[in-house]
């Protein structure tokens, strides 16, 4: 199962007995998921189409809940290898004029009704929030999916007019989160992209196990993009540490063959014997080797000491 799959088939369990926000939900899957009214042989429907069968369970009982009337369920099979099921739910003219009345859905001469016709004056007058979220959750039942959020961090909802997609834009925006919109091949979309909007904008449709799953999920990826920094800051470190422990062995080989200990000052001779005898020894180790004991500022203070000794000394005879 998909994550847009198991982030709706939640929504579709949510319970509301507040009439407002049924109304609310239904509004705006009226106007994502219908691509128009339709004329039938008595006159004007409105169809909702689906392969999601929790879905279309929650429209039927919101509308006989609202309306007391029996929407018509057709389940129709697909032609094709896979066979998809789908649902369509059909509001027959007898009980359209009610949903009408709240949903300003209206038929022009029998033919698809353009998706602006479908911009309802209760969602650009919801007032409280209850019904925004509602309405939010309706508009993403209908038309909305999510990336799977182990690949990335995506959520869009899809519909057919640029106003509604302003409408739902600007009403995502009034819970503090950066929606935006782009058309794509003749529809609308608004998408959220960061994981942190995401998160807040399933906890306002109120998807909160899905919600859950995908904290976990941002955590996991969290902690193991932090492991492979560290991983890879120790990596690095480790090969400047080995890098430059071989570079000051060969110049103390060099200062020894060419030049010879006995000629240097006794804490460089010091530290060059302690060197070459602990070749795998860090800073720290070698300075607790030196009688008195040193810091690593101090080793390293030495140690550079000879390598200018031995460049000075390859500069001098070309070497």
């Amino acid at each position: 199962m998909s994550f847009s799959s198991i982030v709706k088939s939640e929504l579709c369990r949510i319970e509301s007995r507040k009439s407002c926000c049924l109304q609310a939900e239904l509004a705006a899957v009226v106007k994502v998921s219908i691509d128009g009214g339709l004329a039938d042989a008595s006159g004007s429907a409105v169809r909702i189409i689906t392969e999601n069968a929790a879905f279309v369970r929650r429209m039927f009982s919101i509308i006989k809940k609202l309306y007391k009337i029996h929407p018509q369920l057709t389940i129709r099979r697909g032609k094709k290898l896979k066979k998809h099921i789908s649902y369509i739910l059909v509001v027959s003219s007898a009980g359209l004029i009610n949903v009408k009345k709240d949903h300003s859905i209206s038929a022009v001469d029998g033919k698809n009704v353009n998706g602006d016709e479908f911009l309802a004056e209760t969602a650009g007058d919801l007032k409280k929030n209850c019904c925004k979220r509602a309405y939010l959750r309706g508009a993403f039942l209908a038309g909305g999916s999510i990336s799977d959020p182990e690949k990335s961090y995506h959520l869009e909802i899809k519909t057919h007019s640029r106003k509604l997609a302003n409408e739902l834009c600007g009403l995502i925006g009034g819970f503090n989160l950066n929606a935006k919109t782009i058309k794509r091949k003749g529809s609308y979309v608004v998408y959220l992209k960061e994981g942190e909007n995401i998160v807040d904008f399933l906890n306002i449709i109120g998807a909160h196990f899905a919600l859950l799953e995908l904290e976990n999920v941002r955590i996991l990826k969290g902690m193991r993009n932090s492991v492979n920094r560290i991983v890879n800051c120790e990596t690095a470190n480790l090969e400047k540490t080995v890098n430059a422990s071989v570079r000051q062995i060969e110049n103390i080989k060099y200062i020894r063959d060419f030049i010879g200990f006995e000629n240097l000052p006794e804490n460089l001779r010091e530290i060059a014997d302690i060197r070459l005898s602990y070749p795998d020894a860090n800073l720290k180790e070698l300075g607790e080797m030196l009688s008195p004991s040193l810091g690593k500022s101090g080793v390293n203070h030495r140690l550079r000491k000879l390598d200018k000794i031995a460049e000075n000394r390859r500069n001098l005879k070309g070497d």
